[in-house]
């Protein structure tokens, strides 16, 4: 892989299982992480999807640093090192799915094997927790720079390039409800209204917190039915 631009360290490669598996297997799976997370804590459903065969890596980008299209310049290097994979799909959560779709977005996605794509809890349609805590001194800053796209009000927009998949939690406790949003099903940061994304191929919901999405073992299950039949359900 070449390096990156922007000052952006070069990512490299965190496999879940076979340590020399992830330029190898037939279904490579990168998965993205969201806001002021680091990686790790997709670890679990990393196990999970190795365990039902699939060979999971990790995309790590600096979330509070970099803007969307710096964080999708360097999820397309990475993902270039995986040219020679049979399928490489994308599991984005929260942030991480909007560097996903600003990915297919601002590169070329014939160059990558084919594949699907699942978002976690992104917020597609907008977020008001987002927005009220953009509202408070600092908010900014502690949102950082990959969130302000979405708070301008620009929505991502799906071509139907690959399918794709959305998984939305509806257990309602986190930030949102410290934030005073409630009485709309949400996972208690994102509601499930703003996950949608026109031109999506399923959706589903799954009793999770935001966070918890990433450790849910039934979301983990939807995440492997789709990406093995373009469908949730089917686990």
């Amino acid at each position: 892989m070449t390096e990156q631009g922007h000052g952006t360290p070069r990512p490299t490669p965190h496999p879940a299982g076979d340590a020399g598996a992830e330029r190898s297997c037939g279904s490579a799976v990168i998965l993205v992480h969201g806001l002021w997370m680091t990686g790790m804590e997709m670890s679990l459903l990393a196990r999970r999807l190795h365990a039902d065969g699939y060979c999971p890596v990790k995309f790590r980008y600096a979330s509070l640093r970099l803007g969307l299209c710096e964080a999708a310049e360097g999820l397309a290097s990475f993902a270039s090192g995986f040219s020679h994979s049979g399928m490489l799909h994308f599991v984005g959560h929260s942030l991480g799915g909007l560097v996903i779709l600003k990915l297919f977005e601002n590169y070329e996605s014939a160059l990558l094997p084919p594949g699907r794509i699942v978002l976690l809890g992104t917020p597609c349609a907008g977020c008001l927790a987002a927005e009220r805590l953009a509202s408070i001194p600092f908010g900014p800053r502690i949102l950082g720079p990959g969130i302000g796209e979405l708070l301008s009000g620009k929505r991502p927009v799906w071509q139907g390039k690959r399918e794709l998949g959305i998984i939305a939690g509806r257990i309602h406790v986190g930030l949102g409800r410290l934030l005073g949003i409630g009485g709309r099903p949400g996972d208690g940061t994102v509601l499930v209204e703003e996950t949608e994304l026109s031109g999506a191929t399923d959706r589903i919901t799954v009793p999770a917190t935001h966070t918890g999405l990433v450790l849910s073992r039934r979301a983990a299950r939807e995440i492997s039915s789709f990406l093995r039949h373009g469908r949730f359900g089917n686990a």
